[in-house]
């Protein structure tokens, strides 16, 4: 493997005008730096990560999807910028990738397209109709000639649409040359890593341009930046899985998370939201529901219900405004208004309207178990932990705070009293009229 990654993440983000470091911000279900790292994995194992703000947060996060990554500080105090962030890295490879944690959109096989270039540099570039706030390039003879930064561009150079995307194959033989060459004779007083395109050019290296895709090497630095990320993000999501066999119902109104695995035929329609963990197999999701980390198999969800992390749905009606939470459901129907929390319900068994699990007394959770064939009355209260047996019948009304054994009627109700005329005494009325 000739190729080392390094991903640069030390910046403070403070356009995201946010505490919350800007590689951090989430994309689909998944912070920005989990992208970079992710596809720069499907190409090297050498890869390495320049933190500084923030960074035993950035750590962390990273840490809860690879356990492999390199981390390395930057000394920002001495040596502020982009070329200051590589300093103190020491790729392994002959090839140097340097990619930015805020490009959540950028693909490996987009990637492998410096290494497909033969030059000393290769060095991404967009074409924009509005290329204020990024560096330009001057390309002549189909090779770079040089990088300005906006704010050290004369007005002539600010004229160009070709910008730099910000995306480096360096070899590291020059990295090791010319970074201990640079220097912070600019306003911003940064080092900056697009001054080796200069030192190299005056050398007579060969720096050779790529043009890329706007959308998806253009940088996050706002929360409109974010916001636009995530629609194309999910874009290409559903595009990946309506390619695959699933049926949506107005696709833009439907958000799903990065991950989320569907088998067979599955129909989404509009306003649902499904987040990573979950798996649909063999199911409709209806209108405006929500999937948390679940499994639905061969069932139907909705319109308008919940599924809170850690269920499984399985040959299963459920309908609008139910919600179920960590519980397992094997052949149910529960049709309205209920919630079913850290509950087991086996197959055959109908819950009524308004039936709630009593899973909770303030201090801890408790689960309630319901075998087959179980008929459960509206408004039924089930107080758990509780078990109730097969070809169980609760009469609607009920508050069943105790096992129930088979084949059994539970039924817990006050006698109905019935006074006659008070009618028409409380409204101060005479019959008939």
């Amino acid at each position: 493997m000739s190729l080392s990654i390094i991903i640069l993440a030390a910046g403070k983000g403070t356009r995201m005008k946010s505490k919350l470091p800007k590689v951090l911000h989430k994309i689909c279900g998944y912070e920005m730096i989990y992208y970079s790292i992710r596809e720069a994995k499907k190409l090297t194992n050498d890869i390495e990560v320049v933190l500084y703000h923030e960074a035993d947060l950035i750590k962390e996060a990273v840490s809860k999807y690879f356990d492999d990554i390199e981390f390395v500080m930057q000394d920002l105090e001495n040596y502020p910028g982009t070329g200051g962030a590589v300093m103190n890295c020491k790729p392994k490879n002959e090839k140097v990738l340097i990619l930015n944690a805020d490009m959540p959109l950028v693909e490996a096989e987009e990637l492998k397209g410096f290494e497909e270039i033969d030059a000393d540099i290769v060095m991404s570039v967009i074409e924009l109709d509005n290329p204020s706030g990024y560096g330009r390039v001057v390309i002549k003879d189909g090779e770079v000639k040089k990088i300005v930064e906006e704010k050290d561009a004369t007005e002539e150079e600010k004229k160009i649409k070709t910008v730099n995307a910000g995306v480096y194959l360096i070899k590291k033989e020059l990295l090791e040359k010319f970074l201990p060459k640079l220097n912070n004779d600019n306003k911003q007083k940064e080092y900056y890593l697009t001054d080796i395109i200069e030192l190299a050019k005056k050398e007579g290296y060969k720096i050779a341009p790529l043009f890329v895709k706007e959308e998806h090497f253009k940088g996050v630095n706002s929360k409109y930046d974010l916001a636009n990320a995530e629609i194309l993000m999910q874009n290409r999501i559903k595009k990946r899985l309506m390619l695959n066999g699933v049926i949506m119902r107005l696709p833009d109104t439907i958000y799903i998370e990065e991950g989320v695995e569907f088998e067979g035929e599955c129909i989404i329609e509009n306003g649902v939201s499904i987040y990573k963990g979950s798996k649909i197999v063999n199911s409709h999701i209806k209108t405006n529901t929500v999937i948390e980390d679940s499994e639905i198999v061969n069932s139907s969800v909705g319109p308008l219900a919940r599924i809170r992390p850690g269920s499984k749905i399985v040959d299963t009606h459920i309908g609008n405004f139910v919600e179920v939470k960590k519980s397992t459901l094997k052949g149910v129907k529960a049709g309205h208004l209920s919630y079913l929390g850290d509950s087991e319900i086996d197959e055959g068994t109908n819950i009524g309207a308004g039936t709630i699990t009593c899973n909770y007394d303030g201090i801890r959770k408790y689960k309630t178990i319901i075998g087959k064939n179980v008929f459960v009355g509206s408004d039924t209260q089930i107080v758990a932990p509780v078990k109730i047996e097969d070809d169980v019948l609760i009469a609607a009304g009920t508050t069943v705070n105790r096992d129930v054994p088979k084949g059994s009627l539970a039924i817990s109700r006050l006698g109905m009293k019935t006074v006659s005329g008070f009618f028409y005494k409380f409204f101060s009325k005479k019959e008939g009229d």
